[in-house]
């Protein structure tokens, strides 16, 4: 056998090899054309299929337009016959309104000249009742003669205020009332109530003899409940300042609120009072924010002019609180925190807050003032009230009326809780605890022109 055999034999299997993978390499590369092809020819069937599906929707299409556009030519007809009655209806209604415009002005004229008569007669009234600078007095002896019991609980009223609250021998308890009360002396509550006082000048000689009454018990007495004891005209009358000093005579205990920085004036008669536990004096401060009390109190002292009152009074020695009112919800009752705070570094003891009141004669008052200057917040505010109010604009119940019902009410209750418990107001929290003045100085006052014999 020859040497080279064995290699020629391997040279012929891998040319076999060779061949063999050419062949099958050229036999893939047809199945792959073919499969594409089949491909393209499945994917041409399904675009054609997807044109005549396209193809016969617009042609549904199309019809439903035609028969729509037949339908609105229909209505278009339509349209211009009922046109042609409108027009002829116009020239009725034309004839029948020039016809009542006639009748309306001969009513017109005929109210006018109603008008000027009722307003002649209603002024002559006006001027027959005018108590404009007259003193308001009375010789009358009031008391009670007789209590007849009816046998049955019944919910009462007072004609002045038109809640439950009640004037009776100038002993008034907690109300908004100040503006009805001109109501009731046939005033308005807005113009006439900031423009028409009525002083009281023999205020200090009627105290002095109710407090010379023999069977008479003291107990603190209020001043500054209908409206500010420290009016300006204050400065000229000294009205308050007489009364203060029949209570300092007698060493009647009694308690102030006021917006005023007046009241410093006399501090030489309240510090002494003070240092017996006889008085304490709040001053009412609604916000800390100057914008907000132009508007709101805009003859009042400035804020933080109270603030420096607060201050003055502790200084003295004068027991002091303030009294965050009025609260108006959505208005002014985000500064709570921060008139309490205020008044707590300024020197003051207690604290205490009313939410806002509309009596009748003050809640359109109140609304025309929020939208004269708050619009963009009037709804929300009102709408925010007559949730704290069952749903009116006043709750005038005993218990309720000075703080509110509902959730928004809890709120603010919980807020003020937090807020004095923070501060050091109020002791051991909040609350409105009633005056720890001592009644035991008492003292009846001398007559009148009289000297003490000690």
């Amino acid at each position: 056998m020859s040497p080279t055999a064995p290699i020629i034999a391997l040279i012929i299997m891998l040319g076999l090899l060779v061949a063999m993978t050419r062949f099958g390499v050229a036999r893939i590369e047809a199945e792959q054309k073919e499969t594409e092809q089949r491909q393209l020819a499945e994917r041409k069937s399904a675009m054609l299929a997807l044109a005549d599906t396209f193809e016969a929707t617009i042609g549904e299409i199309v019809n439903a337009v035609s028969s729509t556009s037949a339908e609105l030519q229909t209505a278009a007809s339509t349209l211009t016959q009922t046109a042609d009655v409108t027009q002829e209806l116009t020239v009725v209604v034309a004839s029948a309104a020039e016809q009542a415009s006639s009748n309306v002005r001969a009513v017109s004229q005929s109210t006018d000249e109603i008008s000027a008569s009722t307003g002649e007669i209603s002024r002559q009234v006006h001027e027959s009742r005018d108590i404009a600078g007259q003193a308001v007095k009375s010789e009358a002896r009031l008391g009670v003669v007789e209590i007849e019991p009816l046998g049955k609980a019944m919910r009462l009223y007072d004609i002045t205020t038109e809640t439950e609250d009640f004037i009776a021998n100038g002993v008034v308890s907690h109300n908004c009332y100040a503006r009805p009360s001109h109501a009731y002396l046939e005033l308005s509550p807005g113009l006439d109530f900031e423009t028409k006082l009525f002083a009281k000048t023999n205020a200090a000689e009627l105290l002095r003899a109710e407090l010379s009454k023999p069977g008479y018990v003291p107990s603190p007495i209020a001043i500054g409940a209908n409206t500010d004891c420290y009016q300006p005209i204050e400065r000229k009358l000294r009205i308050t300042r007489q009364i203060v000093e029949i209570l300092a005579e007698c060493e009647h205990p009694f308690t102030m609120v006021t917006k005023s920085a007046l009241v410093e004036r006399d501090l030489d008669l309240l510090a002494p009072m003070a240092k017996k536990n006889l008085v304490k004096v709040f001053v009412s401060i609604a916000s800390l924010d100057r914008a907000l009390a132009r508007k709101l109190e805009p003859r009042a002292a400035s804020p933080q002019r109270r603030m420096d009152v607060l201050r003055n009074l502790a200084q003295a020695g004068v027991p002091c609180g303030v009294m965050v009112a009025a609260l108006i919800p959505g208005l002014n009752d985000k500064t709570l925190e921060e008139v309490l705070e205020a008044a707590s570094a300024a020197g003051a003891a207690e604290a205490a807050y009313v939410i806002m009141r509309l009596p009748n004669e003050l809640k359109e008052l109140f609304k025309e003032w929020l939208a004269a200057h708050y619009p963009e917040r009037a709804g929300h505010v009102i709408s925010i009230v007559r949730q704290m109010r069952g749903g009116r604009d006043n709750d005038p119940r005993f218990g309720s009326r000075m703080t509110g019902t509902g959730l928004f009410a809890e709120l603010i209750e919980k807020r003020f809780e937090i807020a004095c418990r923070r501060f050091g107001l109020n002791g051991h929290g909040a609350g409105r605890k009633p005056p720890s003045l001592d009644c035991s100085r008492f003292r009846p006052p001398c007559a009148a022109g009289q000297l003490p014999l000690f």
